[in-house]
């Protein structure tokens, strides 16, 4: 008769799964660390160096302050201080659309998952078909009807179409759908209070972290927006600090020999623009990543 190995014995050998696991991490760890760590590293270090540090240096070795200094003072002067106009308009765009996204994602939500009415099947299957059409394949339709009216090149040719966010409405309808008790809804409505009383004080309080969550994924849309405000916006005085990366791409003679000479910019003035132009959306993560952790575990049982 064969033996067959005690649970000890078992236990003590070897486990091919155990070192094959293993091996599957730290092969993704040095994926991550070669394609996403090491650019990001020589990105912050490019911005201390000079540009001749920079092409003949070696590639992590850390630059001085002093070099930090001059990049920036380069950076914020490039055509009387474009870049502080730039980074303004971003905040105006990326601002301005989020608060009419909260308006109106955060309602439209609760109204698809916890009222019933005509249409609204067709409506939520018309959020989930926009969800998957690219933004790209609507600037044009948009531009046309915002040219109709007469908003090309003002801030609302940018603001309202941003401020359309499918996902929004489909994150808070999952949301009110699965968390939110429906017997404390009736409670509200039996004391008394209206629908929007209903929804102002009892599910738009317990709601918050979605709403932090919709928030920030509206917000880095918004500050990420390339081709829209470029398609939208005419002159270089309303460009997003996103649209103006171009204006000094195209000023640096590295990418551009043309334009060496005059107010052209060097490699590590352009690697400053770069990180610049992704500080606010770095600082609105860190000041909240608790409520954004919240956010996306909500929803994950049923009340």
């Amino acid at each position: 008769m064969t033996s067959v190995p005690t649970g000890s014995a078992a236990a003590h050998r070897p486990g091919v799964s155990g070192w094959s696991g293993r091996a599957v991490v730290t092969v993704l760890v040095a994926v991550f660390v070669l394609f996403f760590a090491v650019p990001i590293v020589w990105l912050l270090l490019a911005t201390t160096k000079s540009a001749r540090d920079l092409s003949v240096g070696h590639p992590f070795a850390a630059g001085s302050a002093g070099e930090l200094s001059t990049n920036w003072s380069q950076l914020f002067g490039f055509q009387d201080g474009a870049v502080t106009t730039w980074m303004t308009n971003s905040a105006v765009y990326a601002v301005g659309a989020l608060v009419v996204t909260l308006v109106v994602s955060i309602p439209a939500g609760y109204a698809l998952a916890l009222t019933r009415f005509r249409l609204r099947r067709l409506l939520l299957v018309l959020t989930l078909i926009v969800m998957l059409i690219p933004n790209t394949a609507l600037v044009l339709p948009i531009f046309l009807e915002l040219n109709a009216v007469g908003l090309i090149g003002s801030p609302l040719s940018v603001i309202l179409p941003m401020s359309f966010f499918p996902f929004g409405v489909y994150l808070t309808y999952i949301y009110f759908s699965t968390s939110i008790p429906r017997d404390l809804l009736a409670a509200a409505r039996i004391d008394g209070c209206r629908e929007i009383q209903v929804f102002t004080r009892i599910a738009l309080p317990l709601a918050a972290p979605i709403v932090a969550l919709v928030a920030f994924f509206g917000f880095v849309q918004n500050w990420n927006n390339f081709f829209l405000p470029f398609v939208m916006l005419p002159s270089s005085d309303g460009y997003p600090v996103q649209v103006g990366l171009t204006s000094l791409l195209a000023s640096t003679p590295a990418f551009n020999p043309s334009s060496a000479g005059g107010q052209s910019v060097q490699l590590p003035t352009l690697a400053l623009a770069t990180v610049v132009s992704v500080l606010p959306v770095l600082i609105v993560f860190l000041v909240s990543q608790r409520f954004l952790v919240a956010g996306m575990t909500a929803g994950g049982t049923k009340e």
